[in-house]
């Protein structure tokens, strides 16, 4: 097996062959959960093997000790952990990831022993290393002692332990610090230890300090943590061992460790700045992690421990410099983002005081928020443009989401600062664009708004006294800068609802977003924004509205923009031409989709290929944008609270709603696209899409398209059926089912897409599970027209057609599983299940041909399963009337089918025999020469 075991290993390692390399891994898989594991391990860790095969020897024992424990007679518990002790003693100066399976098979062994079979566990362990060893240097050997002592709380925390025996071993675990705590103290303080040793004490106690080890016990070795932070080779384990006891949820309770610790972090204060001269980002970054995380996880604690007012403050202050570290992130630095989130924290902390309490925190803490402000919108500022062009594509994608992160602090902020910061950060700007001695740098102005920006887009704004000052200020920024000129858009359209209740200011920034519209580079900034002030203040806007559209077909007709924002632009457009007259609606629709409609039909003249398919799917895309949002009902202005709507509405005017108008023009072009695209899934729902979303819109105001629309939708659904036909026929079902005038083309269509689908299903519905999808929520979407598919489902199982037949039968047994999810289903079937139980009974009992008993028996088996309790009653009541569903058949045999039946809840097969049965009977042919060949 030995040699077998590095044949393998050398597959593994070696060979070029990757199938030989799977093989031999699955193999020594195998190999080391068999039971002559034992034997191969030790014979693979011997000294004339190769690390690789020494390391799997080392696994393997890791492997059967850690998952196959019990195998392991108890008698051999202590032969096992001396085997163990040895090799870990004679791997310390050999090769070292083998040296850490073994501490890890070691640290294993204790786990599964600790605290009956091996009780003092760590003790032993430091006394085993401690004693002189084989000729093993003592250095080595402590090396391995710590190594041991470190996989030990990090194999416990992966281990596969019983929920009671992990609570078991933590408390023993607990119980050892005790033995570890001097040892690492003794190791870190005495002078002549190597780097090596005391970096490995550093890991150590971060491994041991994530058990929850109480602060108060580890408080002495914190501090010697803070003594190691000089040290540029123990930097960086001093941190990861500070921050995570200090992070610990239980280190809040040790208040007075708590307080002797914020000094030494403020002591560190010199070392932060010293970095920050010399550019050293490692350093500021750790210690701003370690002032941020007593910060973040016990800001409570300190602010409770009023005495020590002054040093929580300077720690904040301290916080405050990593926030405003001079650089740019994320390339001269790398530390200020690590601080957002403890202003969040301090913030909630002091907000949930009681009222008394929090004036006296706010008093102190209100000045170190508005300086916060200055300090993020100074860190949110651009680079000079030379600077920001030689930045990767990678470094300013950082920088972006590092604004949005500013962004939401300072939203944030504003709830403890309130309408103070707004005239703050107005006087600012106003200072600046008005201050004609110092020119100012636009990056400086762009700051300022992008903070305004930040607290308008979510705080309602309206009350604020400092917005008109601001519009007024907006036309006098120089604005010769791309960034700048995209926060000046972004703040115009988190304007816009303040806009719509001061419609005179309209004037002095319309201008400015319609010049902005014509340059790609502001592309998403002036197109959002143009969408917003006409979502918002679309009956403020007729007086401009003719420059608008002007302006927006000019740039649709030079394709300046991207897609997407060609169908905002649209949707802008959309919101727009609502509040116009229904003659100027037309007149506008005209201008703006005639040159759409002549390039759609020169494109549907053209032998479909990629290109003019991507072509049509963009002009179908606008035209359903615009329709989207093109609404004259004006019923979207009736106040939150529901009361009537402002004077400016007028009732509908008489005639058909424009959309109706244009897409009456378009319906002929738009079935040529169609038939020429018919089996193209994309073309196909880009042209339901259109429709869709006007249905949605106009709902009645539709009613003019709804006949040559759903005679549209049942031929294109007839030749290729696809699922965006069935969601488009849901809508319109869901609108004018109730309608009587629109009833009967409604219904064929319905009747006629459920016929199609119900063929699909015959043929295999898991061939199309999206349109199995569309149509159950068809089904689903209205009860009453369930009433329909249901009703027309019972008269088609009495068809003389067996195809049809089938696939009725097929569609109940889909349907009828939908009873426990689906509130309609359950609702029909419960007030109609008996008529199909009927004619299921009339088809059995000789209405319908044998070869459909199987399928019968299905839709008998579906409604026990699904719905037991009323079918038992059903069958009972229809077959009470005598002589049904056959004379043939008595009393006491019509009983005995029944009770057959409802005991047949799992057995498919059996429910079929005794349909087959049943049948016979009621056809007089049972016990004949006939039914022996059935």
């Amino acid at each position: 097996t030995e040699e077998r075991e590095r044949r393998a290993l050398h597959q593994l390692y070696y060979d070029p062959n990757i199938e030989n390399k799977n093989l031999a891994q699955k193999w020594l898989m195998q190999a080391q959960v068999s039971p002559q594991a034992w034997q191969f391990c030790w014979a693979l860790l011997s000294p004339d093997k190769v690390p690789e095969i020494q390391y799997f020897g080392a696994s393997a024992l890791h492997t059967k000790i850690s998952r196959y424990w019990s195998d392991i007679p108890t008698d051999q518990y202590e032969s096992l952990k001396t085997q163990l002790f040895s090799q870990i003693a004679c791997f310390s100066s050999g090769s070292k990831m083998v040296l850490t399976r073994l501490c890890v098979a070691l640290a294993s062994l204790a786990l599964n022993t600790m605290p009956e079979a091996w009780p003092g566990a760590v003790a032993e362990m430091v006394r085993v290393f401690q004693e002189e060893g084989g000729g093993v240097d003592g250095r080595a050997r402590c090396l391995a002692l710590l190594e041991l002592l470190t996989v030990l709380p990090e194999e416990f925390q992966t281990s596969r332990l019983p929920q009671y025996r992990k609570g078991q071993v933590r408390g023993a675990l607990g119980r050892e610090w005790g033995s570890v705590c001097p040892l690492l103290q003794q190791l870190l303080r005495r002078t002549d230890s190597p780097g090596a040793v005391k970096a490995r004490v550093l890991r150590c106690l971060s491994s041991w300090v994530l058990l929850d080890v109480p602060l108060n016990e580890s408080e002495g070795l914190v501090q010697d943590c803070f003594s190691a932070l000089p040290d540029p080779e123990l930097f960086d384990t001093a941190v990861e061992a500070i921050v995570n006891a200090i992070s610990q949820p239980d280190s809040q309770r040790y208040v007075n460790t708590l307080l002797k610790l914020v000094p030494q972090v403020l002591a560190l204060q010199e070392q932060l700045r010293e970095a920050v001269q010399n550019g050293d980002m490692e350093t500021c970054h750790g210690i701003c992690r370690i002032a941020v995380t007593l910060g973040e996880n016990h800001s409570r604690t300190l602010l409770e421990q009023v005495d020590h007012w002054q040093s929580f403050l300077a720690l904040v202050n301290m916080i405050m410099f990593c926030t405003g570290i001079p650089g740019h992130y994320p390339v001269n630095e790398t530390t200020s983002s690590l601080t957002l989130t403890f202003w969040y924290t301090l913030q909630d902390e002091i907000m949930s005081f009681e009222s008394d309490k929090q004036a006296v925190y706010l008093q102190v803490y209100r000045p170190v928020y508005f300086q916060l402000v200055d300090v993020l919108l100074h860190k949110a500022q651009f680079p000079s443009d030379q600077e920001y062009a030689s930045w990767s594509s990678d470094e300013k994608e950082q920088f972006r989401i590092y604004r949005v992160d500013i962004s939401d602090t300072l939203m944030y902020v504003y709830e403890m600062l309130g309408a103070e910061l707004l005239s703050n950060l107005y006087d600012k700007l106003g200072r600046l664009l008005t201050n004609a001695e110092q020119p100012t740098s636009w990056q400086h102005t762009e700051a300022l708004l992008y903070g305004f920006q930040s607290i308008a887009e979510t705080i309602d704004v309206n009350y604020s006294d400092v917005i008109p000052g601001l519009i007024g200020l907006i036309p006098r920024i120089n604005i010769n800068n791309v960034q700048l000129a995209d926060t000046v858009m972004f703040t115009i359209g988190a304007l816009a609802e303040w806009l719509a209740d001061h419609p005179v200011m309209l004037s002095s920034v319309l201008p400015l977003v319609l010049q902005a519209l014509g340059n790609p580079d502001l592309s998403v900034s002036s197109v959002s924004t143009l969408k917003k002030i006409c979502r918002e203040c679309k009956y403020d806007l007729p007086p401009y509205a003719t420059n608008i559209v002007a302006v927006s077909q000019e740039v649709l007709i030079k394709q300046i923009h991207k897609t997407s924002q060609c169908m905002w632009l649209m949707q802008a457009l959309g919101f727009l031409l609502s509040a116009l007259p229904v003659e100027e609606i037309l007149r506008n629709l005209h201008s703006l989709i005639t040159p759409y409609i002549q390039q759609l039909e020169k494109l549907a003249d053209e032998t479909p290929n990629p290109s003019n398919k991507l072509a049509i799917i963009h002009i179908l895309g606008l035209l359903s944008n615009l329709f989207t949002t093109l609404d004259i009902s004006k019923q979207d202005d009736e106040s939150a609270d529901g009361s009537a709507p402002p004077v400016k509405t007028a009732p509908p005017p008489p005639g058909p709603n424009p959309v109706v108008v244009v897409l009456q023009q378009v319906f002929a072009l738009i079935q040529t696209v169609l038939s020429k695209w018919l089996n193209d899934s994309q073309v196909v729902e880009a042209v339901c899409a259109i429709f869709e979303k006007s249905v949605k819109t106009l709902l009645h105001d539709f009613a003019p398209m709804v006949s040559q629309l759903s005679e549209m939708l049942g031929q294109m659904y007839s030749t290729i059926p696809q699922a965006s036909a069935l969601d488009l026929t849901r809508q319109m079902v869901h609108i004018f089912a109730s309608e009587t005038d629109h009833f009967p083309p409604i219904k064929a269509l319905f009747e006629l897409v459920t016929s199609v689908t119900l063929s699909i299903f015959q043929q295999g519905p898991r061939d199309h599970p999206d349109i199995v999808d569309s149509f159950m929520q068809l089904q689903a979407q209205v009860c009453f027209w369930f009433l329909i598919s249901f009703t027309l489902g019972v008269l088609s199982l009495k068809f003389p057609e067996a195809p049809t037949v089938k696939s009725t039968c097929l569609f109940f047994t889909e349907l009828l599983p939908r009873c426990s999810d689906v509130p309609p289903v359950a609702r029909v079937v419960q007030e109609d299940g008996k008529l199909l139980i009927q004619a299921v009974l009339e088809g059995i009992g000789g209405g319908a041909s044998r070869c459909l008993m199987d399928q019968f028996a299905e839709v008998l088996f579906s409604l026990n399963k699904h719905c037991f309790s009323l079918l038992a009653v059903w069958l009972k009541e229809a077959l009470q009337p005598p002589g049904y569903p056959s004379s043939r058949v008595t009393t006491e045999q019509k009983d005995n089918f029944s009770h057959q039946i409802l005991r047949e809840r799992v057995n498919k097969r059996r429910v079929k025999d005794i349909v087959k049965e049943f049948t016979l009977l009621c056809r007089g042919l049972h016990g004949t020469e006939y039914a022996a060949e059935y």
